[in-house]
């Protein structure tokens, strides 16, 4: 195996909110890819809708960075940005089969999180160089010899867990140079700066040359037959489908004959096909050209069903790489037809359950770590994804494209171990200040959390770590941040199968159920003001069985919210008192489906979300909750 010197294929990975996209941007700038009268866009590589709206990257994307050093090489850096979110740990696991080395950045003051022992772990086990960045190092709060040693020790606490090999990068990685950078000032050194100021230096030329010099070139063979190995699906208006693909070994020219090896129902079929198209990377934007070479990161066009993990080979030599495989989903919800009273009353939405299916279909096509099981219902679907977000994200995508559904509460993928069921299980970390100690150790103690370690830096905050069951962080994230007053900061990543926790409530009010269809008026929330929380205002439509708000007690009351005011023609005696209704809680997508009670579900359309029943009738209910109580009092 011979290696292509002139190209540098690396990944990102951090925990969220640690600066990746960030110091993507600066790498680009600084290497000239906008123009100088370019618009400059901050997060240039977080193009899509939801990802600009909640500050998060949802999908690894790749961009390509051009290096010319000073002896006059041009060396192609190809950068792929991945997602700091445990829920889209899938894209982290795809991105690490396309690169050949590792950027781990670690915030100065918060350090290593569970996203960053996860995305570790995992370049590790891949025997990936990992060049540690200890980022925002101007962050008041920075405090960056204690980060250096955690992240070291992080390290040498990964190498005890892993086989030899993995071992042996992790003792590679302690003798790579540590790098000090501000993403957002576009700077890094290799000297370490005082906490809180910006590092020595002008520009990230200390990062290029670590890079250049630290990560390996791609081992490959340029004169060997074609092995190309699909990572990554796009699409194009006037070209189709795109399959983002990793040049191992051979030569890929536009207009060549390959061998397309796919799999057709779990069997390894090879067609023959024509790369009609090729198109390299160049900054945030593809061009066209004639070839590409091994190392190289390029798009092709010419089949409509590639999928990713397929292999692009040399006709005559058709040998395929191994494909891509992913940790299994944690969190599943029901995703089915829109099946309210309310359904259908606006024109041109999405109703079907063929048109629900297909959507779904065409999500599997590029997103690996996602799984759809039929639950034998032809209007409804099990969608199986690593965390309430990853599902929360889909559907959200879904009803701003059209679809009208009805959405589960999420519940976790249990296994049978020797005859027993087991529950996935996650690694929380909470920072918390000091007096929220108390109330946050018992809210995480009645969801069978258990804490493992806790350390106090001496800055009025706390860090704790818990092992705790998938099942009681679902609807966790509003009990804290009440319980933090909005201040708590709290991760989570997936950690191993253990048994059963046994039953967790982690619910502790009803809810307010609407009894009758009609119209919410005021006078019937002026009357109902006392009994709780609503989530609607007047006006509003609402139908038996809609969930209108919270109830303070644990039992769900039947309330009408449609009652008017008997009007007379006798005269009163005292004017009209003027009051005022307390404003609604409005619950957003992910709001509303951590607030689903067992026997809830959540209507979603484009225009609104409403937690409802999914039995509507009160007597059908009323039976169940019976039925219910006698086999408690039986057991």
């Amino acid at each position: 195996m011979s290696a292509v010197t002139n190209f540098r294929n690396v990944a990102i990975v951090a925990h969220v909110d640690h600066g990746k996209t960030t110091l993507v941007d600066a790498m680009l700038r600084q290497s000239g890819v906008f123009g100088e009268r370019a618009e400059l866009v901050d997060r240039v590589m977080d193009s899509g809708d939801l990802e600009r709206e909640k500050g998060i990257t949802i999908l690894a994307k790749n961009t390509a960075v051009h290096r010319r050093q000073p002896d006059g090489t041009e060396y192609v850096i190809n950068v792929i940005d991945t997602p700091g979110h445990a829920d889209f740990g899938g894209e982290v696991e795809r991105a690490l089969s396309m690169v050949d080395g590792v950027v781990l950045l670690v915030d100065s003051s918060e350090g290593p999180l569970p996203q960053t022992r996860f995305v570790l772990r995992k370049a590790l086990a891949a025997s990936l160089p990992v060049i540690v960045v200890v980022n925002k190092t101007d962050r008041p709060d920075a405090r960056i010899s204690d980060i250096v040693s955690e992240s070291q020790d992080l390290l040498l606490d990964l190498a005890s867990e892993l086989d030899d090999e993995a071992a042996e990068a992790a003792e590679l990685a302690l003798d790579l140079p540590v790098l000090f950078a501000s993403g957002r000032a576009g700077i890094a050194s290799t000297e370490q700066p005082e906490n809180g100021q910006v590092p020595d230096g002008e520009n990230l030329d200390p990062l290029f040359d670590v890079l250049i010099n630290s990560v390996p070139a791609p081992k490959g063979n340029i004169d060997a037959p074609l092995q190309a190995h699909v990572t990554n699906l796009d699409a194009s208006p006037f070209l189709g489908r795109l399959g983002l693909v990793r040049i191992h070994n051979g030569t890929l020219r536009k207009g060549q004959q390959v061998a397309w090896i796919r799999e057709v129902d779990g069997e390894q079929v090879v067609e023959r096909a024509k790369i009609t198209e090729l198109l390299v990377t160049l900054g945030v934007d593809r061009a066209p050209a004639e070839e590409a070479v091994a190392g190289d990161i390029v798009a092709v066009a010419g089949m409509s069903e590639i999928m990713i993990g397929d292999t692009l080979a040399d006709p005559e030599n058709p040998i395929a790489l191994p494909r891509i495989s992913v940790d299994e989903p944690a969190i599943s919800a029901i995703i089915g037809t829109n099946s309210s009273p309310l359904a259908g009353r606006v024109k041109g939405h999405k109703l079907t359950a063929r048109m629900v299916k297909d959507r779904l279909d065409s999500e599997l096509i590029g997103n690996v770590s996602l799984r759809v099981q039929d639950v034998g219902r032809p209007d409804a679907w099990e969608v199986q994804g690593r965390g309430e977000l990853a599902l929360a994200i889909l559907v959200e995508q879904m009803r701003r494209e059209g679809f009208e559904l009805t959405v589960g509460k999420p519940q976790v993928v249990t296994r049978q171990v020797n005859g027993k069921t087991h529950e996935p299980f996650e690694h929380l970390t909470i920072d918390v200040p000091e007096e929220y100690l108390g109330a946050v150790t018992q809210l995480l103690a009645a969801r069978k959390g258990r804490m493992d370690q806790m350390n106090n830096h001496g800055s009025g905050w706390v860090r704790m770590e818990f092992h705790i069951p998938s099942r009681g962080l679902i609807g966790f994230r509003t009990d804290f941040m009440t319980e933090t007053r909005g201040t708590g900061i709290a991760n989570a990543v997936f950690d191993d199968y253990g048994p059963w926790a046994g039953e967790i409530r982690a619910r502790h009010t009803g809810s307010l159920v609407s009894d009758r269809a009609g119209t919410v008026t005021p006078f019937a929330m002026i009357q109902l003001a006392d009994r709780g929380t609503f989530f609607v205002d007047p006006g509003d439509d609402s139908y038996e069985g809609h969930v209108v708000g919270i109830n303070p007690r644990l039992e769900d009351l039947d309330i009408n919210v449609t009652r008017e005011k008997k009007l007379t023609n006798m005269r009163q005696s005292s004017a009209d008192v003027m009051e005022t209704l307390a404003k609604p809680m409005r619950l957003d997508l992910e709001g509303a489906m951590e607030f689903c009670a067992i026997d809830e579900c959540v209507e979603v359309t484009p225009e609104v979300v409403r937690v409802r029943k999914v039995n509507l009738d009160s007597n059908t209910r009323a039976r169940e909750r019976s039925r219910a109580k006698s086999r408690d009092a039986n057991v």
